[in-house]
């Protein structure tokens, strides 16, 4: 598993893949202002924008970040993390959560950009921009639409959000995406980043906190080449 972090009730890993989401914080989407109408976006999305993190992003609390000597300065992105317990395929609503092992700290990393309408593996899928926390069983959790979720860096606040503004709630999402798309045991899926996202340079240090799910600290490092 590369370092990361592991959950040890079933799937007892990280087996599968890493999902983000993009605009489904509604403050991410507000921040995009107009030109949400504009092109190529045109109109809101209609649908779960989601994009992958691969296993060379993959890190664990307290791993090094490197961050690139081509971005000196990157988004830090606090987000709640779904761990998939059973297949899921065309899940209603209303079953989606019956679905869920549990839950994890997630910092999906990024280079700073503009565009959000093709997610770039460029700016998304470096070496190390996806830390894991340690992840805790869905029945240790309860409700996780109210999860307040805490961005430190060095030791100040820089960023709070909750999960009661995400646009599709963690059973919304999983039953939208999962109409498209099935979900295996050991998949992550990343719910959303709130704006704005702060902005690290190396030599800081993160930590990010969720309700239920403790903390997760990270260092950013110059890249070494």
């Amino acid at each position: 598993m590369l370092g990361c972090a592991a959950f040890d009730f079933a799937p007892f890993g990280l087996s599968g893949t890493v999902y983000g989401t993009l605009l489904n914080q509604r403050s991410a989407l507000v921040a995009l202002g107009d030109a949400v109408n504009q092109k190529p976006y045109l109109k809101p999305p209609r649908a779960p924008i989601l994009y992958v993190k691969p296993r060379n992003t993959l890190a664990g609390e307290g791993h090094a970040v490197p961050v690139p000597a081509d971005s000196p300065e990157l988004e830090v992105g606090a987000t709640l993390g779904v761990v998939i317990g059973r297949p899921v395929c065309r899940v209603s609503e209303t079953q989606a959560l019956d679905t869920v092992a549990g839950y994890l700290i997630v910092n999906d990393v990024s280079v700073p950009h503009a565009s959000y309408y093709r997610p770039s593996i460029r700016q998304k899928a470096r070496d190390g921009f996806c830390p894991l926390g340690a992840a805790t069983a869905r029945e240790s959790v309860g409700d996780p639409g109210a999860l307040g979720i805490r961005v430190f860096v060095d030791g100040k606040l820089a960023a709070s959000a909750s999960t009661a503004d995400l646009l599709r709630s963690v059973p919304r999402l999983l039953a939208d995406v999962s109409e498209f798309m099935t979900l295996s045991p050991g998949d992550v899926l990343a719910v959303g980043v709130a704006a704005p996202a702060p902005r690290v340079r190396a030599g800081a240090q993160v930590r990010i906190e969720i309700d239920k799910l403790g903390a997760l600290n990270n260092r950013f490092v110059a890249e070494q080449l």
